[in-house]
Parts: structure tokens; C-alpha cells; sequence
């Protein structure tokens, strides 16, 4: 085998100090994060000191406002740090995204005096979010959740089941969508419940195929009772709170996608140009090569594509449509570069020996989370062709 080190990917950033936050994201993942990715995953260890040292950092809020402890960063900027981290580890990247989610709806709709009172802490001071939609009976159809919040005296009292929470029995601060009044999306909404709340409790992580070091647990809500000005926009807004939220979450999620297709790549073209058979690289032959020029190709066009949706985002347009279309075909490409990449490895690539394995078992995830891959189809078909006939 050979020596060659990934080449950096060659970003455009729109700022120096864009290009000096990039390369700092690039060191700490290189230093503190990368060398311990893979037995840290095995083990299942989450990495909360990591996530600490991005805060300390300010990493952890750099898409909201400063005044706030955020980093008034650009979207294009922010998720471009998601990319590195994720090609670093997984469960790292994700986490950044799921706790920049989780913070979405108070800094977007809560009043000025919870923003005062509970950004700060939550984008840099070390707290860690969960973002409780889905529910055991309601993934896809969230407007179903079951979730009951009943108004008592000056507060409401929560009771039901989350699933699927990421963070999960770790956060300390959950963004949680509760059922208020009528059934359907309307009598939906939002709070800002703490982590160590009276009657909140996590079931046991679940056993996932990949991304072991991240916990996803059900959350229980056991007459969990909360003030008022923890709830987060009017009553029934709830549902539009979470599906802003998704809006840039899956961004997030396009982001890592497109960082794990690039570390499976790099894995790729490290052992192709150093494993020689026949006499020379693997490399030398066509079948590769062309491989590893899709691979390349699809990379190129998921990253122009939620570069694209980010720089919508941030100039204050509509970008639904293309935030779907960059989940779409971002997962899609992790799941099919990760997979080729274990075939350039060949026997090699289905060995724990290298990481490739383990990247195509976490690719596999991202195609899921934050709306199905098919959801984000119909996201997509609705804006051309709008909603379905009943």
C-alpha cells in the first residue's frame, strides 16, 4: 500500500474568515476527532467531549446570530463544517446538525426574552439539543403524533412517547412538538422542555446497524410539567415550527452525506493507487478508474447541489424544494459511494481492517433520517406538480 493522505477539498468560501474557521474545523477533526472514530465506534461511545470541545469552540451555533453566543455564519459556511466533520466521524457531524436543529425553533420564533434567557447556553455553553418529533406510531405522518400537552394553571403537563430522538438520554434541552388541540397539524405545539425535567426519562439506546456511537432512544414523558414561556410560538404553529426546522435540517443532513461519500473516496483512492496486482496500481485499470470517477462525479454534484439550496437559504428565498432534492441525492450518493467503495477494497472492504465498511453501514441511515428518502420525493413533486388529488 502507499502513503497518499486525502487531498483537502477545494471549497470556495466567501470570506477569510470563512477560510480560517474551515481550517480550524480541519484540525480539530484531523487531531481529535478522526483517530479515535473507529475504535470509539465500535465500542459504542458517545462522543460528548468532542461535542464540548466544539462548543468551547463555538462550532455548535455558527448559523445564528451572535448576539445570542451564535457565529453569524452563512449557511453555505456552516454546512460546509458539517461536511468535515462528518468525513472526520459520523456521529460527530450529525450530532452538530441534530443540536443546530434542536435550537432552530427557538431562534427563529421564540420571543426575544427566551432568546435572551436560553440561547446563549444552548449555542455555546456547552448544552447539547434533542429534537423530539417522530413518535412509535408516527414517523412519515408526524401530524399524527399522539403526544399530549394539557394547559394547567400558568403551565402545561406533557405526557407520551418520542422515538427515534437522537441525543436521546444525553441532551440536556429537548425541542419537543405536543399535541394541544385538534387532531391533524394544526393542534400541534412547540416547547422548550430541559433535559433533566421532573418525569423525562430515555428508554435504552436502540442497536443500530451503523453509527453505534451516537444514541437514538425513545423519550418518555411522564406528566413532565412546564411553564408557558417554555412554549415556543403560538398554540398550533407547532407543526410549521418542525417543518421549518426539517427544512434546514436535512441541508444538515445533505452535508454529512456528501463527507462521508468523500472519506469513503479517499479510503478508495488510497488502496487503488497502492494495491498492485498484475504488476501494477489497480488504479491502471479502466473498470476502476471509471469507478472512481463516478464516484467523484456524484460527490461534485451533491455538494454544488446543497451548496446551491444553502445560498437560497441565506439570501432569504424559498428553498424547500431544493433542500429535499439535496437530501434526496446526497444520501443517495453516500449509500452508492460508500458501497463501491467497499468493492474497490474488495475482500478488504468487508473487514472491519478498514473503514470502509463502516461507512457504508452509516450511509445507510442518512437515506432515513429526517424524512424518507420517498418523502423528500413527494417534497419534491408537490412543487412541481402540486399537492395530491383526494
Amino acid at each position: 500500500m502507499n502513503d497518499r493522505a486525502p487531498q483537502p477539498v477545494d471549497r470556495q468560501l466567501p470570506t477569510d474568515e470563512a477560510r480560517d474557521l474551515l481550517a480550524l474545523v480541519r484540525d480539530i477533526a484531523q487531531r481529535e476527532i478522526a483517530p479515535k472514530a473507529a475504535e470509539e465506534e465500535d465500542a459504542g461511545r458517545f462522543p460528548r467531549e468532542i461535542l464540548t470541545l466544539l462548543s468551547g469552540s463555538g462550532l455548535l451555533g455558527l448559523a445564528y446570530d451572535s448576539a445570542y453566543g451564535g457565529g453569524d455564519q452563512p449557511y453555505e459556511v456552516y454546512l460546509q463544517v458539517l461536511e468535515e466533520l462528518a468525513a472526520a466521524r459520523l456521529t460527530v457531524g450529525l450530532g452538530v446538525s441534530v443540536h443546530s436543529l434542536s435550537c432552530h425553533a427557538l431562534a427563529t420564533y421564540g420571543s426575544k426574552q427566551q432568546q435572551v434567557e436560553f440561547l446563549p447556553d444552548m449555542l455555546g455553553g456547552g448544552l447539547l439539543g434533542a429534537y423530539c418529533l417522530s413518535e412509535p406510531s408516527s414517523g412519515s405522518d408526524a401530524a399524527s403524533l399522539r403526544t399530549r400537552a394539557v394547559r394547567e394553571g400558568d403551565g402545561w403537563v406533557i405526557t407520551g412517547t418520542k422515538a427515534w430522538i437522537t441525543h436521546g438520554g444525553v441532551a440536556d434541552f429537548c425541542t419537543v412538538m405536543a399535541r394541544t388541540g385538534e387532531e391533524g397539524p394544526r393542534g400541534i405545539t412547540a416547547f422548550l422542555v430541559p433535559g433533566d425535567a421532573d418525569g423525562l426519562s430515555a428508554a435504552a439506546p436502540e442497536k443500530k446497524m451503523g453509527m453505534k456511537g451516537s444514541p437514538t432512544a425513545q423519550v418518555h414523558f411522564d406528566g413532565v410539567r412546564v411553564p408557558d414561556e417554555r412554549r415556543i410560538g403560538d398554540e398550533g404553529q407547532g407543526f410549521a415550527i418542525a417543518l421549518a426546522a426539517l427544512d434546514s435540517g436535512r441541508l444538515g443532513i445533505a452535508a454529512c452525506a456528501i463527507g462521508l461519500a468523500q472519506a469513503a473516496l479517499d479510503e478508495a483512492l488510497a488502496y487503488a493507487t497502492g494495491r498492485r496486482q498484475f504488476g501494477r496500481p489497480i488504479s491502471d485499470f479502466q473498470g476502476l478508474r471509471f469507478l472512481l470517477a463516478d464516484m467523484a462525479t456524484q460527490i461534485e454534484a451533491g455538494h454544488a447541489l446543497y451548496l446551491a439550496a444553502a445560498r437560497l437559504r441565506d439570501a432569504g428565498r424559498p428553498f424547500a424544494k431544493q433542500a429535499a432534492m439535496a437530501k434526496l441525492h446526497c444520501s443517495d450518493t453516500a449509500m452508492k459511494v460508500t458501497t463501491d467503495a467497499v468493492q474497490v477494497l474488495g475482500g478488504y472492504g468487508y473487514t472491519a481492517d478498514f473503514p470502509v465498511e463502516r461507512y457504508m453501514r452509516e450511509a445507510k441511515v442518512l437515506q432515513i433520517v429526517e424524512g424518507t428518502n420517498q418523502i423528500q420525493r413527494m417534497v419534491i413533486a408537490r412543487h412541481l406538480a402540486g399537492p395530491e388529488t383526494r
